[in-house]
């Protein structure tokens, strides 16, 4: 085989099992806040453990210790919003939100990565919204709460995804992931006793150990869909263009709404009008790759690091 038919299969199988994270977040019964913590937590004492880290952390200037800090704090959000939509709908409707992160991309990268404006991108962005309207249409009333949660997670993706493009030159990827998930561990232990009073729906306590069926899905989240799919994807990503990668990615929400049907039955909670909104959504996301000239992808790190969100040029 050679190295790019194997690293197709590589970022496949990382797609895969980043679409799995929608299902261990249904699956563990805490509550986001607390499931979000202990993920970070996990893989940012992982990282930690590792003297490139260190040496990394070291060389970084504090400038840059903020910036990327910044934007762990974003990452934190976008896990919680993300998992909180979760638990507000399910696995289905929060998976069909992250779709729209490359449409929030095409309109906020141009600002944080100051690159020129796209008149198609924003026409694509455009052209999801009768999608997100049979996908509203489509769910019970008591769901809609969640696909606004899950729109806000795309948005922090869009956002911190983007900045993370205008950093990537700066440090080793495994310091960069190791101090985003540090600090955003950090800034939702303080963010804690306000969700509790805020939004109580999303919060729980952080310092309760989880069960043990808990504990084991927590671990497989942190270490099948955390850390083995970035080094994986490091891997792969020298291998394949942009575009590859870009329309690999964009199968995570169709492999997590296919996981979702066969592990948890959620096809009975839905309606056909919300999968033909998540058609039309899809196929505005495959179509954006497709107005793009092809190149190489010069920063593969950018996409393992923000964990397959449709973070490629």
């Amino acid at each position: 085989m050679s190295p790019t038919a194997k690293a197709h299969w590589q970022i496949h199988l990382c797609v895969l099992l980043w679409g799995f994270t929608a299902i261990f977040g249904k699956l563990i019964t805490l509550p986001a806040l607390p499931l979000v913590w202990w993920r970070m937590l996990l893989v940012a004492v992982v990282l930690l453990l590792l003297p490139r880290v260190w040496r990394g952390l070291r060389a970084l200037p504090p400038k840059l210790v903020l910036a990327y800090a910044g934007v762990g704090v974003l990452v934190a959000l976008h896990w919680l919003t993300f998992y909180g939509a979760i638990k507000l709908a399910n696995a289905s409707v929060a998976a069909t939100c992250m779709a729209l992160a490359a449409v929030f991309t095409a309109l906020i990268e141009p600002v944080l990565a100051r690159r020129p404006f796209s008149r198609r991108e924003l026409l694509l962005g455009i052209a999801v919204l009768p999608g997100v309207a049979l996908v509203v249409g489509g769910v019970s009333a008591d769901m809609r709460v969640g696909i606004a949660v899950g729109a806000l997670s795309a948005l922090f993706v869009a956002i911190f995804g983007s900045l993370n493009k205008r950093l990537v030159d700066h440090a080793d990827p495994l310091t960069v992931t190791a101090l985003e998930l540090g600090a955003g561990t950090l800034a939702l232990t303080a963010l804690a006793p306000l969700m509790v009073v805020l939004f109580p729906v999303m919060a729980g306590p952080l310092l309760t150990l989880p069960s043990l069926n808990d504990a084991i899905l927590l671990l497989l989240l942190a270490g099948a869909c955390t850390l083995f799919p970035f080094v994986l994807s490091l891997m792969a990503l020298r291998h394949i263009s942009a575009f590859s990668a870009q329309m690999a990615v964009n199968l995570e929400p169709v492999y997590a709404i296919i996981l979702a049907m066969l592990l948890l039955s959620e096809q009975h909670e839905l309606t056909p009008m919300f999968y033909l909104g998540v058609a039309i959504i899809l196929a505005a996301v495959f179509v954006q790759p497709l107005l793009k000239p092809q190149r190489r992808l010069d920063h593969p790190e950018v996409l393992a690091t923000s964990e397959a969100k449709g973070m490629v040029d």
